[in-house]
């Protein structure tokens, strides 16, 4: 509900085979981790593969097939989640086009017997790429 402001501006860093972005809750409520269904990561056209993608909130990474079951953790509207995936980013300044998808569920909002709000909400922005920290 509030695409444009999913993919943190200034936050893609890659070191050189993988890369990774800030997003942020495109929703006004706080959801569990088990309503995060999906995610897609493309750099200048090109896509991470959905199986090295990985998602990071609270501290702790995640597949997307772990955060299934998960509803302990939490995703706030006030905080980052980091997602990465296997994708190089060329080296040097220049800007990158970055785009982010989501797929998420809303559990409070029912719409027919057995069915949730389903949402998939897309932004992209470009920017410049950091080195990635390691530590």
């Amino acid at each position: 509900m509030i695409p444009d402001r999913i993919i943190e501006q200034g936050t893609l860093t890659s070191d050189g085979a993988r890369a990774a972005v800030e997003v942020r809750l495109p929703w006004y409520r706080a959801l569990p981790a088990s309503c995060i269904a999906g995610a897609s990561l493309t750099i200048d056209g090109v896509a991470a593969p959905a199986e090295s993608l990985r998602w990071q909130m609270n501290g702790r990474t995640f597949t997307f097939a772990e955060l299934v079951p998960n509803i302990e953790e939490w995703w706030f509207p006030t905080d980052s989640a980091i997602l990465s995936g296997d994708i190089a980013v060329p080296d040097g300044d220049g800007e990158h086009t970055v785009e982010v998808g989501l797929v998420l569920y809303i559990p409070y909002i029912v719409i027919g017997a057995d069915e949730v709000l389903h949402i998939e909400e897309k932004d992209a922005k470009t920017m410049r790429a950091r080195k990635a920290v390691t530590a």
